[in-house]
């Protein structure tokens, strides 16, 4: 279980009081590093989002130290991003995301499910998931169905490398 995550921002106090409205939880100042943010969700397991300013990276400490930050020019856009539950539902989504002046639309990923990307400064991917979609986000991810989608790409892998003739494992 992953409890918390963190996102560069241009608005990181806007990012995470927006995330915050999402999960209908709470935002506060992250307390080791000025100018970053945290939205909670208020759940049992302590799931929060993080958002430090644009340019912020992490980097490693000496060996008796913990992580050291630094300022790096980044991409505005990143292969990051995070897919989550929400109570609230899909017209309340778009409302927020219209009022800030976000990308949100409805996606279906493949065959197997439906969820709401909803773009954080329209650079951040949130991949939500409300009430009305979280049926069928569970029923593609049991265990059972996930064996039988790795069995099905193991064996067009398979096939694929078979075609180009190289090994398969």
């Amino acid at each position: 279980m992953i409890h918390h995550i963190s996102f560069a921002a241009n608005d990181p106090l806007r990012a995470a009081e927006v995330v915050a409205e999402l999960w209908q939880g709470r935002s506060m100042p992250f307390p080791h590093h000025p100018g970053s943010y945290m939205a909670f969700s208020l759940d049992l397991y302590g799931t929060a989002i993080e958002f430090w300013p644009k340019g912020t990276v992490l980097k490693p400490g000496s060996s008796s130290e913990g992580v050291r930050f630094s300022n790096s020019q980044t991409a505005s856009y990143t292969a990051t991003h995070a897919h989550m539950a929400v109570s609230i539902d899909e017209a309340q989504i778009y409302q927020i995301a219209e009022r800030e002046g976000w990308r949100a639309v409805r996606c279906r990923r493949a065959d197997f499910f439906e969820l709401i990307e909803f773009w954080v400064e329209n650079e951040i991917l949130l991949e939500l998931v409300p009430p009305n979609l979280m049926e069928q986000y569970l029923l593609a991810v049991q265990p059972e169905t996930l064996e039988a989608m790795l069995d099905a790409a193991t064996s067009s892998d398979r096939i694929r490398l078979a075609k180009v003739g190289l090994p398969s494992k």
